[in-house]
């Protein structure tokens, strides 16, 4: 069982930039892929980006690449989302999420531990 705690967010500006958190808890953290998702006002979720708990490897989606940056701490009990050159598009509520498994692959569907997200909104 993992408990995942988001934090970090809050009311930035076009241009800005803001640090996520998440904050894991739990045993056996060598064997995870954990994610960070968002879900925008009226849309369905998807993900930001996932890193791997087994190694370093990671994977950040196309809208956000060259922006965004997932990384962990080597104790594998923090995982974060720098976020840079924020825009109004990536306003919406940023969960943390963990599937049991090796890679850097997350899938809405395919995760099995959530947050209860954090709040980010980009706005002048």
């Amino acid at each position: 069982q993992l408990q995942l705690v988001e934090s970090g967010g809050g009311l930035v500006q076009p241009g800005g930039s803001l640090r996520l958190s998440c904050a894991v808890s739990g045993i056996g953290l060598d064997y995870y892929a954990i994610g960070w998702f968002r879900q925008a006002p009226g849309e369905g979720r998807e993900v930001v980006a996932c890193i791997s708990t087994s190694d370093f490897s990671s994977w950040v989606a196309a809208p956000v690449k060259g922006r965004f940056a997932i990384s962990r701490t080597n104790a594998k009990d923090t995982v974060y989302l720098q976020m840079n050159s924020l825009e109004p598009e990536d306003t919406g509520v940023y969960f943390c999420a963990a599937r049991y498994g090796s890679g850097d692959v997350c899938l809405v569907s395919g995760m099995d531990y959530w947050g209860k997200g954090t709040l980010v909104t980009v706005s002048a």
